[in-house]
């Protein structure tokens, strides 16, 4: 008896919650005046009576999108819902991507079995992920790309520019009788030109899976195909990369780039390495500052023979003794 008794005032309880909940939704939707329908007027963010006009509320919050469209292709192209597409990856990102980690949404393991099962998954998506031998092509290169350019320290524009130069090449069938190897290098290298953070062949087939000699004959093939539009390196970019790893002061630098403008002005940049230039920028900028540094530690760094670095130093300190006279 005692339990029917509960039972039925529990009942009561909870249709009385109810009838007061749906009485105050009620009154949220009608005017507190003429009990007439409000309606939203999100143009000038009030909520009013649309029968006597009264403002309910007033400077409330649009959730909605800053932009406007007008149709949904407008619309879809405007949304910003998910990740965003990159060059960098073969389908653009719009593929799920499972994860190796065996935990669920709580960071609990999962089981045997369910390891099993996702492993599956993770099979079936990288086989339906690649539908055919372009996209295979194309997953290769880009991690090859993504690979190169980590070892390298680039950044991320001058990683896409690459996969979309490695993209055109492959649309304009430059690959056969080429390895993929070969066009991805020669296009984080034509990228890392471009971009204005050049490194050098050494550097660049030192990460590589080609030899310098492919990579250049690739590199001009790539550049006189696409038409591409690189600028001879200038030596200068290469000098904050050296100036740091060196650990040398700002003036080391300002020297430095006072000397290599004294050599353009000489006509001492043509025909010399601009990686060796700027190297022996850096070596005679560190001299002139009491800096200590050695050629052993700036052959180190920026990969070259001590050799170039005696013999372009001297023509930059004689550059600009005659620019100062």
């Amino acid at each position: 008896m005692t339990d029917t008794i509960t039972r039925t005032y529990t009942g009561e309880t909870e249709t009385e919650r109810e009838t007061v909940s749906t009485t105050r939704g009620e009154e949220r939707e009608r005017c507190p005046e003429c009990g007439g329908r409000l309606v939203s007027d999100s143009e000038h963010a009030e909520t009013l009576c649309g029968e006597c006009g009264l403002v309910v509320e007033e400077n409330e919050i649009d959730r909605g999108p800053e932009w406007r469209a007008f149709d949904a292709a407008e619309k879809d192209q405007k949304s910003r819902v998910g990740a965003p597409t990159t060059k960098m990856m073969h389908d653009q990102g719009l593929s799920t991507n499972i994860g190796w980690q065996d935990k669920d949404a709580y960071g609990k393991a999962l089981s045997s079995r369910q390891r099993q099962k996702m492993q599956r998954l993770r099979t079936w998506n990288e086989r339906f992920r690649t539908r055919d031998s372009k996209e295979r092509n194309l997953k290769q290169a880009l991690g090859e790309i993504d690979r190169m350019a980590s070892a390298l320290g680039l950044p991320e524009n001058v990683r896409e520019t690459a996969s979309v130069i490695y993209r055109r090449a492959l649309e304009e069938d430059l690959l056969p009788g080429r390895s993929i190897e070969g066009v991805a290098t020669a296009s984080l290298y034509a990228a890392a030109r471009q971009a204005g953070t050049p490194r050098s062949l050494d550097e660049i087939s030192a990460v590589s899976r080609v030899d310098k000699m492919e990579l250049t004959r690739t590199y001009r093939y790539v550049v006189r195909e696409l038409k591409l539009e690189v600028k001879p390196a200038d030596p200068e970019h290469y000098l904050p990369r050296f100036v740091s790893d060196l650990d040398l002061s700002d003036e080391t630098e300002r020297m430095a780039r006072t000397l290599l403008d004294s050599a353009r002005e000489a006509g001492v940049h043509s025909g010399k390495s601009p990686v060796g230039l700027a190297a022996a920028g850096v070596y005679a900028a560190a001299l002139l500052t009491n800096e200590k540094v050695t050629q052993n530690e700036v052959s180190t760094v920026a990969n070259i023979s001590e050799v170039t670095i005696r013999n372009r130093y001297k023509e930059l300190l004689e550059a600009s003794e005659t620019a100062a006279a």
